[in-house]
């Protein structure tokens, strides 16, 4: 799952000023009440579980308590990812008032890596090979703690409106769609270049999402692979992407102006806001969700440059909670492959899990909103072209909200011309004391 990007850097020091200065508890990891497998003894008890945006979890969480009658599981569902992170900071400092499982966000894992002290290691062995290798080491420390289960993982396709597209005298067809806009970021921007001539309508719906699918084709957007920050000033390979980006937004107007999870581009789904969106499988839920009642969405098995994966989170058990062999055993059942397609199912999360990809039940699932698209096909052929998985390091967020900033002064506010809001972020960069 994926959310708007708002820096907080603020809240980044203030969080490892307060880490720092509440260290040293050890947070001990022994459980405090039986453990089991399955969930729990014979106490009842209350097990509360955080997510944001669409995780699937509704009828799971149900679920569960129907299997495990001792144990009531509570979901709370933060509107956003950026407020649950804020709440997670924020609670994670002050030592109490988590839920027992805790949701986070790839790119927040780096910070949370560096205190991995106070989430409970979840090293199973009864659970070797159940992730994708890649999913399951970036939240592994390096002295072996796994500090999260993973949930999904975002393959990217292009999801787009057929009946704009047809609008514009464009292929409508799913496979034709795929074979227009096979090739390289270029390609995607030249179509939207004949669409929003056609049409007037903006070609896509954010600069700083399609970014986001731009710098995930990048091995090290932000940072060295041996956690060196870049300096932005010196960055010269985000700086070309920032200003491609920039001339197809601005010069050629195929942005719609909008900044990701805000209320306008909610509203925007209500409306011919816009002709197609970056769609890794998490987006697909969003998408049903905000344009209810809109027909002509679709998606095609493309990406521009290939593959890229965008987001993907994880289910930690803090251990600050009362109950952790009873969340490690909630979270274990919840992004188990089975429960992982149900959420597929539910809402478009695509699975991490090896024996979910390789699945009939994945591979035969269809969307009805989506024009009843193979999606489990798609995306299994989208993940199935990943090539890149960017180094994101504890410096990661902080430099990724610069440039977010810098994108939406110029796309969004309108408050300054492409070099002027760089120069910005640049500036900013420097204030970070990143050396």
């Amino acid at each position: 799952m994926r959310k708007q990007r708002k820096a907080a850097i603020a809240t980044i020091s203030a969080l490892a000023l307060a880490l720092t200065a509440c260290a040293g508890g050890g947070a001990g990891t022994t459980p405090t009440a039986a453990s089991t497998a399955t969930g729990g003894g014979e106490q009842k008890i209350t097990l509360t579980v955080a997510t944001f945006n669409e995780f699937g979890y509704e009828d799971l969480v149900k679920e569960y308590t129907k299997l495990h009658p001792n144990i009531t599981v509570e979901h709370k569902k933060a509107a956003t990812a950026d407020e649950a992170r804020e709440n997670l900071n924020t609670r994670l400092a002050a030592g109490s008032g988590l839920s027992d499982v805790e949701a986070i966000e790839v790119d927040w894992v780096p910070e949370m890596m560096q205190y991995a002290d106070k989430f409970v290691d979840l090293k199973d062995p009864a659970l070797k090979g159940r992730w994708i290798g890649w999913k399951e080491a970036s939240a592994t420390t390096k002295d072996g703690k796994l500090i999260g289960y993973g949930t999904d993982i975002g393959p990217e396709g292009i999801c787009y409106r057929s009946d704009l597209f047809a609008k514009a005298g464009l292929p409508t067809d799913r496979a034709e769609v795929a074979k227009l806009l096979a090739g390289d970021w270029d390609t995607y921007f030249s179509v939207g270049k004949q669409f929003v001539t056609k049409t007037n309508i903006p070609w896509y719906d954010a600069s700083d999402g399609v970014f986001q699918g731009m710098i995930n084709q990048i091995d090290n957007p932000f940072e060295t692979s041996d956690g060196k920050p870049i300096p932005l000033g010196d960055n010269a390979k985000m700086k070309a992407t920032y200003d491609k980006l920039m001339k197809a937004s601005v010069d050629d107007n195929l942005s719609a102006n909008l900044a990701q999870w805000s209320p306008d581009w909610v509203n925007a789904f209500q409306k011919d806001g816009f002709a197609t969106m970056l769609c890794p499988g998490w987006m697909l839920g969003v998408i049903e969700g905000n344009a209810k009642g809109v027909t002509g969405w679709d998606i095609a098995d493309v990406f521009p440059g290939g593959g890229g994966n965008w987001g993907g989170s994880f289910l930690t058990v803090p251990a600050q909670g009362k109950h952790q062999a009873e969340a490690k055993a909630l979270a274990n059942w919840l992004t188990a492959p089975e429960q992982q397609l149900k959420a597929f199912k539910s809402k478009g999360t695509f699975p991490s899990q090896v024996e979910a990809m390789k699945s009939d039940t994945l591979l035969s699932s269809t969307n009805t909103f989506f024009n009843n698209a193979p999606t489990g096909k798609i995306l299994t052929s989208r993940a199935n072209a990943i090539t890149v998985t960017p180094f994101k390091g504890p410096n990661y967020f902080s430099i990724r909200a610069l440039t977010s900033d810098a994108i939406n002064r110029v796309d969004v506010d309108a408050t300054d011309d492409r070099e002027a809001s760089w120069a910005k972020a640049v500036a900013a960069y420097k204030d970070l004391g990143l050396g």
